[in-house]
């Protein structure tokens, strides 16, 4: 089982990487804007309300859609399929269900996704 804490010590370690402060989630700052990479997840519970924040999941972006397909089919259990999501080059991870390390790998490649190229560099120099 993977933690908030867990996602902060992981993310602590990229370059530019920013916690969010309405909700939980994470971002880099690319030209003056800030690049979300990952999110908790807004559930829709009912259809005529506001989706609901749900901390136990996590909205990671990944490289492309077909990088999602090919996530998302690996593992039931750990990912959440979401319509709001559909063409939208991200995953729903559930907390719960994956392991910190595996986790880590999703968030470092999320975050490559967003960084710009010099914080990047900065990173692969710093884990050589």
């Amino acid at each position: 089982m993977t933690t908030h804490d867990d996602v902060r010590r992981i993310c602590s370690r990229l370059p530019g990487a920013v916690e969010g402060v309405d909700r939980f989630g994470f971002s880099v700052e690319v030209k003056g804007k800030f690049k979300g990479f990952l999110w908790t997840w807004a559930e829709r519970i009912d259809p005529k309300k506001a989706r609901v924040v749900n901390d136990s999941v996590l909205a990671i972006i990944v490289p492309g859609l077909a990088a999602k397909d090919a996530i998302n089919q690996s593992d039931p259990d750990k990912y959440i399929i979401d319509p709001h999501y559909n063409g939208f080059p991200a995953v729903l991870v559930r907390l719960d269900a994956v392991d910190p390390e595996e986790l880590e790998d999703l968030i470092v490649e999320a975050w490559r996704c967003k960084a710009p190229p010099a914080l990047v560099k900065q990173y692969d120099t710093s884990t050589q």
